[in-house]
């Protein structure tokens, strides 16, 4: 009875312990490889940024005049408008090895700095539509959320919200739009945002 048991327990340590090596293996080669392409993107020389998909806030077509004797719809407002001055681009899902490796690494400080001013304005947009929502403006929080989505924010509120109002409005195809929208994101959220669009709203 006993070398059965000893036999069985002899061969989990076996298993554990190449599961355990395979493990430190994979952890190595994935560092060392890691480290390969950093260095080879730090000997990137600046690229032009003109490619870039810069963002620009339609200030002419955004509700920015509703609601501005409340103090935070104002600040949204205002917030926005000094944002509209600077630089934006979605860089959501680029590590800065790939952002150097394509553009240089004399352009990584502007690159994260037109990515924060991206996380600010769906962060932003988000806030001033939560808002508008919570004041009954259904129609114009539809304006702000329809323009954050075409930027291709990973913000899962603005899909939520969005799906709630074309459900109310008997809009279901446009969930659809969402869920295809969603897929095409780069962003850790992409996964979440799909599942619980297709199990929610459909």
């Amino acid at each position: 009875m006993k070398f059965p048991i000893l036999a069985s327990l002899f061969v989990f340590i076996l298993i554990i312990g190449h599961n355990v090596r395979k493990q430190r293996n994979s952890n190595v080669s994935a560092e060392n490889n890691f480290w390969q392409e950093e260095t080879r993107a730090n000997s990137v020389r600046r690229v032009s940024l003109d490619d870039l998909n810069y963002i620009t806030i339609p200030s002419d077509t955004l509700p920015v005049h509703l609601l501005q004797e409340d103090p935070a719809v104002a600040e949204c407002v205002e917030f926005l408008g000094s944002l509209s001055g600077q630089r934006i681009v979605n860089l959501t899902g680029y590590s800065n090895t790939e952002l150097k490796l394509k553009y240089g690494t004399a352009n990584i400080t502007l690159l994260s700095e037109y990515d924060q001013n991206y996380t600010l304005l769906v962060t932003t947009l988000q806030k001033w539509a939560d808002l508008l929502y919570n004041a009954g403006y259904v129609e114009e929080t539809l304006q702000i959320l329809e323009f954050a989505l075409s930027t291709g924010t990973d913000i899962s509120k603005t899909y939520y919200m969005l799906a709630d109002i074309y459900r109310s409005k008997g809009q279901q195809a446009r969930i659809q739009e969402l869920i295809e929208a969603a897929e095409n994101l780069r962003s850790i959220n992409r996964s979440v945002i799909v599942r619980t669009l297709a199990k929610s709203y459909q």
